[in-house]
Formats: C-alpha cells, sequence, structure tokens
C-alpha cells in the first residue's frame, strides 16, 4: 500500500439478469476486481436485487430451539442451501462428514444429507470447486468417540470459491458469516468451522475470525487433514446472504445492521484514532494501476485538484499483501474516499459512518453501481454521492466511432447477449480520463460534507 499525503416469482427481466450474473461470475474466476458480482438489473423489469430484499428468511427456529434431534435443511432459497444438526453431533475432518450423536426416533428413516456450504448455490462454475459434506445420522456411519469435545454449536461454512478478491471475502464470507451468526445463535459463543481455506486465508483474517468467536477455528483442508473429531453441541451449516454486502436488519433477531458489522471490524482490529483535531478533511484517493482498466489517466491532476479544493489527499493502492489493520486505521482516521468502480471500494466497510463515498462510475457501469456500492453505503450511513464519467472522458472514444452503440447506447449494447467480449469493453478496455474543471465542481460539494463530518467527528 502506497500512502502519501498530498416471493419468488420472477419477471423475464429478471430472469434474463440472472443469467447475466451467472456469465459474469463465470467468466471472471481469478483474483481481481472484475469478479464483482452484483445481483444484476436491467432498466426493464423487477431486479435479481428486488427479490433479495424481498425474500425471507425460512429458518424460523434456531437448532437449539428444536424439540428433538435431527437432521434439516432448508433448500428453497435461491442463492444458498441451510442445514442444521439439532443434538451433539462430530465432526470427521478427512472425509467431511457430520454425525448426529443423540439418538433419533426409532421410527424415522435414516438421516442423508449433502451440501456445499457456500452462498453461490446456482454458480455451475464455482460450486463443483466447493467441498461437499455429508450430514448423517449416527446410525448410518461408524461414529467416532470425540476427542475433543466443545461446549458450544458450530458454523461451517466454505471459504473457497471467489476468495482472494476483498470484494467476495466480504459478501460471500463475513457478512453473511454475521448475518447467519446473528439469526441462528444472536448473542451466543459458537466455534467456526471452515471448508477449503486457503493457505494465506487465516492468516489475513485471523483478527475478524477472533472478533466472531473466541475460540480457535477448526479448518477442513483436504483428505490428508487431521485425524481428530471435534464435537458439537449442535451445528449449522451454510450461510444466510441478504445480497451484495447487504444487512436487513428487519430481517435479523437483534436488528444488527451493517453498522454492527463495521463495529465488529472495529472491535476486531482495535484501533484508536488520534486525538489531534485534523486542520482539514482527509481524503482517501483509491488508486487503480496496471494494466487491469478503469485507471484514471490524469490521477496527478486529479490529486493536485482535490488538494486545492480542500483536501487532505492520502494515495491507496491496496495488493494482496496490504495490511488490512493498516489500511483499517487509515481509512478510518478519513473523512472520505474516492475511486473508480471496482473491488477496492468493498474499503468502503472501514470509513465512519457519516463520511463521504464518492463513487466514479465509468462509461456502461451504471447498471452495476447501485447494487456493488450504492446500497451498502447508504447501508453503511455514508454521504453517498457518484461521478457518472461521461463519453468524452472515457478512453473508449479513441476505439470506437461517436456512432457506435458502445458509446451511444451501452445498454443497447449489452443487450440479453451479454458475454465476455462485450463484459471486457467496459471492465478491462476502458480507462478513464476526468474532466477537470467538470469533477471538480462535484468534489466542492463532497468537501462540504466531509468537513461539516470533520467539525462533528473529528
Amino acid at each position: 500500500m502506497a500512502m502519501k499525503t498530498i416471493p419468488k416469482s420472477y419477471t423475464v427481466a429478471a430472469v434474463a439478469s440472472f443469467i447475466v450474473l451467472v456469465t459474469y461470475l463465470a467468466l471472471f474466476s481469478s483474483v481481481s476486481d472484475l469478479q464483482l458480482i452484483p445481483s444484476l438489473s436491467s432498466s426493464q423489469g423487477t431486479s435479481l436485487q428486488q427479490t433479495w430484499e424481498s425474500r425471507t428468511i425460512r429458518i424460523d427456529q434456531a437448532p437449539q430451539e428444536m424439540t428433538s434431534s435431527t437432521i434439516t435443511c432448508d433448500r428453497s432459497h435461491t442463492d444458498y442451501d441451510l442445514c442444521s444438526i439439532n443434538g451433539t453431533c462430530s465432526l470427521d475432518q478427512r472425509t467431511g462428514t457430520l454425525a448426529l450423536m443423540d439418538p433419533i426416533s426409532s421410527t424415522s428413516a435414516p438421516i442423508v444429507e449433502k451440501i456445499r456450504p457456500y452462498p453461490r448455490k446456482t454458480d455451475n462454475w464455482v460450486m463443483p470447486r466447493i467441498k461437499e459434506l455429508t450430514l448423517t445420522s449416527g446410525t448410518l456411519v461408524h461414529t467416532r468417540s470425540c476427542d475433543i469435545t466443545h461446549d458450544s454449536p458450530a458454523i461451517v461454512f466454505s471459504a473457497g470459491g471467489y476468495t482472494g478478491s476483498i470484494y467476495h471475502d466480504f459478501i460471500d464470507g463475513f457478512i453473511p458469516l454475521f448475518i447467519t451468526a446473528n439469526s441462528i445463535y444472536p448473542g451466543r459463543d459458537f466455534i467456526i468451522v471452515v471448508v477449503n481455506p486457503k493457505e494465506w486465508w487465516m492468516l489475513r483474517y485471523m483478527d475478524v475470525l477472533g472478533a466472531f468467536s473466541k475460540h480457535k477455528t477448526i479448518l477442513l483442508e483436504n483428505e490428508n487433514a487431521s485425524s481428530i473429531a471435534h464435537c458439537f453441541t449442535s451445528a449449522f451449516v451454510g450461510l444466510i446472504s441478504h445480497g451484495p454486502m447487504l444487512i436487513d436488519p428487519i430481517r435479523l433477531p437483534n436488528s444488527k445492521s451493517l453498522v454492527d458489522f463495521h463495529n465488529l471490524l472495529d472491535k476486531a482490529y482495535n484501533t484508536n484514532l488520534s486525538t489531534l483535531k485534523a486542520q482539514k478533511p482527509r481524503l482517501i484517493l483509491v488508486s487503480r494501476y496496471g494494466n487491469v482498466g478503469r485507471v484514471i489517466l490524469n490521477e496527478k491532476h486529479i490529486e493536485e485538484m482535490l488538494e486545492d479544493v480542500g483536501f487532505e489527499v492520502i494515495i491507496f493502492r491496496p495488493s494482496k499483501t496490504t495490511s488490512l489493520k493498516e489500511a483499517y486505521k487509515l481509512i478510518k482516521s478519513s473523512h472520505g474516499m474516492v475511486g473508480v468502480h471496482g473491488a477496492a471500494l468493498t474499503h468502503l466497510l472501514f470509513l465512519r459512518p457519516g463520511s463521504v463515498l464518492v463513487q466514479i462510475v465509468p462509461l456502461g457501469l451504471g447498471w452495476v453501481a447501485k447494487t456493488c456500492f450504492e446500497n451498502p453505503a447508504k447501508g453503511m450511513e455514508l454521504e453517498y454521492t457518484e461521478y457518472r464519467v461521461n463519453v468524452g472522458e472515457s478512453s473508449l472514444v479513441e476505439k470506437y466511432s461517436k456512432d457506435d452503440l458502445v458509446l451511444k447506447d451501452p445498454i443497447a449494447y449489452r443487450g440479453v447477449d451479454w458475454n465476455a467480449t462485450k463484459m471486457n469493453v467496459y471492465l478491462k478496455e476502458q480507462d478513464v480520463r476526468l474532466d477537470v474543471n467538470r469533477f471538480r465542481e462535484h468534489m466542492n460539494k463532497a468537501y462540504e460534507n466531509a468537513k461539516t463530518f470533520m467539525d462533528i467527528e473529528g
């Protein structure tokens, strides 16, 4: 990091959008911000976002509240499956089998359930790469005695899939984990069991995991994993999602929100802000660099303009090796953030509620801006605005004629036949050269909001 002070009924449109979503995900499976997988919506009909928001959780009782020992699964959700074991259960780390140890009714048929605990069950590219777990009643397997007996329940989920992009680490992992914990075990301690952990994952997110649970995280890595048998009072397998980077307080028994998730991150990184009063609003300028697309080509001029407006500007160039604790400390101490649409804007979760976020939206990407970052920004109670890049500010004017649909009508160009070629035009081929004077007008208002925040919050 370089720091420099300067109900399930879908309209045709929704189904088409869903197909776009799957295509978008499958085509960009490498670790990059091209993995932003929104609940995509077109300008027609009901968006998938609306269907996400209208969906209700069908787990009416937490496992510990059920009256008899059993295994139940809910496969009615579009985006995820959920299973629960109500009763003492053992975990075989080598086989990925969770076995109910408490006796069930003698008249009950043997139980076997399979689940891949990752909240993208319709993604045909990624789901085969998620380890499948088996949940079974003890009568069907030789149930091992417990090597380690825990006095808490377990939440089991996968850290495979698109893990590696900070956007997906949070929207497919930690935010759904927060929702699940507060839906199923609100106010209770639990043990985290992680399937498909990558080598770096535990080290990178140890602080966050520690904020969720006081217990050591249990890893289900592969068939050569430890032969230790862990036993839990009960288990919940899978994660509940409310949509991309969203938490709906109405759907949680304790009304937790995205601000509460931010507070959990605060607990994880234990940052103490300086008591020295800032002299001018501090603005984080998220910098894209290299051959990744959506780079601000005149970034130096933009930096100088922002300083002239009155900001203290800090250039933030996150990478895989960026310390999240240091990034959190830096961003939380700021009064605003500005950057082009991309995975790095996930760092908005580190901003203090009430601070400023400006999303620069390149040509043809207005349809994803709202879902990916506008809705989460509002959930974080940020002062959100967006700057829409016009045709003259896009580098695509150097490649296409002014009458080409790419420039003239991106929605028509995109159409329903959304594919890798069309996707690359706006996501990878496009850089931006911002109109300094036009952007200044936008940032003058952002400055006033940031200064007001600074004067109140410091």
